[in-house]
């Protein structure tokens, strides 16, 4: 069996994650091929696609938004996704037990005596005049059922498991600062979410297994069920298996992919890339040493933005006074830090809509 190192399995991230090169895909296909993007801070998707998507634009985004091309949810990890409207109505339902009960499990005792269903049934009544909602809004129309519950556990309940919700803009829209309000998905897209089939193959988690592997292989088994929340798709990966090639890497796991996905050298040079907060390119595995050491794992789950240098997390960045600040971890080489200026003054021309170039690199 083929072992496979971190740089030969970074390399390949980065090439389906579409690091490597940027593409002239439209933004559309770009987010349904990277089975989404994290969200929950509503502006770094932009960042996220001007890293991947050649000449990209902000209103390209908006317009795929507003016309509901794409969708804002609570989906993977129960964390809010940018997905395709058509991935956002298939995945819904596969996901609904996870989400259902990662709130009970987060709030075990403030929901206890409430039950998911009747809750869903009286959100589902209150929604039906297709208003969209605050949070606190949708708490206060069920409220006298279930007044002792704190209405933050109550409405995280009900937007984040219970009731397949979109949040709607200008939420999500290059420079708007919009609150959250919901909306029923299948209101907003005029679509039913389709129920769950009933074949124990599980073909909706053999899809989500194969689009996976395309965006974020070669993986394993925990890397899958790290990125989507999912118990491991045993079933799924079961049915699949004899599609997929098998390697392992140096701590001895096995690695499922697709037979014909990039495999890249791992000596193919990797540029210079910004990653925004909670990029899936980090969050997608269990295992992250591909991409960025043990000593900075903890970056990706604090929000940082994470700087990719030959292929690795070497530093993080923000915008400050329109001017992309870089915190290397260690020191960069001339060319290093020539690459890391060049990409950092067009990431500052992109922010600031070409008002400034600047880019501040500190001392490791």
């Amino acid at each position: 069996m083929t072992l496979l190192n971190p740089r030969a399995l970074g390399r390949a991230t980065l090439a389906r994650q579409l690091l490597l090169d940027r593409t002239a895909a439209p933004a559309a296909d770009v987010v349904a091929h990277l089975c989404g993007m994290q969200a929950q801070e509503p502006q770094e998707p932009f960042t996220g696609l001007w890293s991947r998507v050649r000449d990209f634009r902000p209103e390209t985004l908006d317009g795929l938004l507003t016309g509901r091309e794409l969708v804002r949810v609570p989906l993977m990890r129960r964390t809010i996704h940018l997905v395709t409207a058509d991935d956002a109505l298939a995945w819904r339902a596969r996901h609904d037990a996870m989400l259902r009960q990662r709130v009970l499990t987060t709030y075990r005792t403030e929901l206890a005596g409430v039950d998911p269903d009747e809750l869903a049934a009286a959100a589902h009544a209150v929604m039906a005049d297709g208003e969209p909602r605050t949070l606190a809004e949708l708490v206060e129309a069920v409220s006298d059922r279930w007044p002792e519950p704190p209405r933050r556990a109550l409405g995280e309940l009900i937007v984040g498991g219970v009731l397949p919700t979109v949040q709607l803009p200008p939420r999500g829209l290059w420079g708007s600062r919009a609150g959250v309000r919901n909306a029923t998905l299948s209101g907003w897209l005029g679509r039913e979410v389709p129920p769950l089939p009933d074949d124990p193959a599980d073909p909706v988690g053999q899809t989500l297994v194969r689009r996976y592997l395309a965006a974020f292989g070669p993986a394993a088994s925990a890397d899958l069920r790290a990125w989507c929340g999912l118990a491991g798709l045993p079933a799924a990966v079961k049915a699949v298996q004899d599609e997929l090639v098998v390697f392992r890497d140096e701590r001895g796991r096995e690695l499922l992919d697709l037979p014909d996905a990039p495999r890249p050298d791992p000596d193919t040079p990797a540029p210079v890339r910004f990653l925004p907060s909670f990029d899936n390119a980090i969050l997608g595995y269990q295992d992250r040493s591909r991409i960025v050491d043990d000593a900075h794992r903890g970056l990706s789950v604090a929000g940082e933005r994470a700087l990719l240098v030959d292929g690795r997390v070497a530093g993080v960045w923000t915008l400050s006074d329109d001017a992309v600040a870089v915190t290397p971890f260690r020191p960069l080489s001339r060319a290093e830090r020539a690459g890391v200026t060049e990409e950092g003054a067009a990431l500052a021309s992109f922010l600031t809509g070409g008002t400034s170039d600047r880019v501040r690199v500190a001392a490791p």
